[in-house]
């Protein structure tokens, strides 16, 4: 146990991971995504894995489970949102005015789904980490296509006007609504490409981003909150959530109803954090692995 621990540590900290680069060149952008063989490619099923907020394929977590999916037999894609960047790698950095919008995500998956069906496969599960889980669940929920077989969320975002404005107050000690107001006038103007300066943006201070990307992240849409579009998935999902998760918190609690209904498998691991380190993420692998073969 020890010893698997160690090894997916040192991949994590050496990007010496067995995944190839893959690539896709759109009109406008080269997405690459790291794809992870086992001896079930490309007939599957394979586990498409999308990663969350501002993050990248390579981050500790993601790295984490496609190692230990190979090691269980199972083949796997983890996509590199481009965010609007080409050919994108790492973490988003700050300093780059932000152009992207939440929705992106959700062509940017279909693209790769269509890709991996290009290369035979014929079994493909979506699972999609924090943001990355809201936005595998949107793509879901709007995209019944025959291929996909279940959906796997970790700790998927939830989220709520109210909460978004108070957490932006709390996070950069301003209020949210000017800011909003003044993206969402320049979206109606037909100029939502207009870059606002040296704003608070998602994680970001002194950020630059364009309106759109602002009304994108901030303004009302039932759809950034994950457990609204559960019940509009046709197909089968697990859904993890942490017992000592900060940053999606009581996820559990709110996806209760719809676990007891049946509509959804719901596993809170108990000590686990946002990112599911150390032992967490293998018991979380193990129990995606029994319910892909379920």
């Amino acid at each position: 146990m020890l010893n698997r621990i160690l090894l997916i540590f040192a991949l994590t900290l050496s990007g010496l991971a067995h995944a190839d680069e893959v690539a896709i060149k759109t009109a406008d952008l080269t997405l690459n995504a790291k794809l992870e063989k086992a001896d079930n490619w490309p007939s599957g099923p394979v586990v498409l894995i999308t990663h969350g907020t501002l993050s990248h394929n390579g981050s500790e977590i993601i790295t984490a489970l496609q190692e230990l999916l190979q090691e269980n037999g199972l083949s796997s894609l983890a996509i590199n949102l481009s965010l609007g960047i080409d050919n994108r790698h790492g973490s988003y950095d700050c300093a780059v005015p932000h152009k992207h919008r939440h929705q992106d995500a959700i062509d940017e998956i279909g693209q790769w789904l269509d890709w991996l069906k290009k290369q035979g496969v014929k079994n493909v599960v979506l699972l999609g980490h924090s943001r990355g889980g809201n936005q595998t669940a949107w793509f879901a929920a709007e995209h019944d296509d025959s291929v996909i077989s279940k959906i796997v969320l970790i700790a998927p975002q939830t989220w709520s006007q109210d909460y978004a404005a108070k957490d932006y107050q709390k996070r950069y000690d301003k209020p949210l609504a000017p800011l909003l107001e003044k993206a969402q006038n320049l979206v109606q103007q037909k100029k939502g490409q207009t870059l606002l300066k040296n704003i608070g943006f998602i994680y970001c201070k002194d950020a630059s981003a364009s309106a759109d990307a602002i009304v994108s992240y901030y303004a009302a849409e039932p759809r950034m909150d994950t457990p609204y579009l559960l019940p509009k998935i046709g197909k089968p999902v697990l859904v993890f959530a942490g017992s000592e998760d900060q940053i999606v918190k009581g996820l559990d609690q709110q996806l209760k109803p719809l676990a007891e209904s049946g509509k959804i498998e719901l596993e809170t691991i108990d000590g686990a954090d946002h990112f599911f380190r150390d032992l967490y993420i293998e018991d979380l692998v193990d129990r995606t692995v029994e319910f892909i073969a379920e």
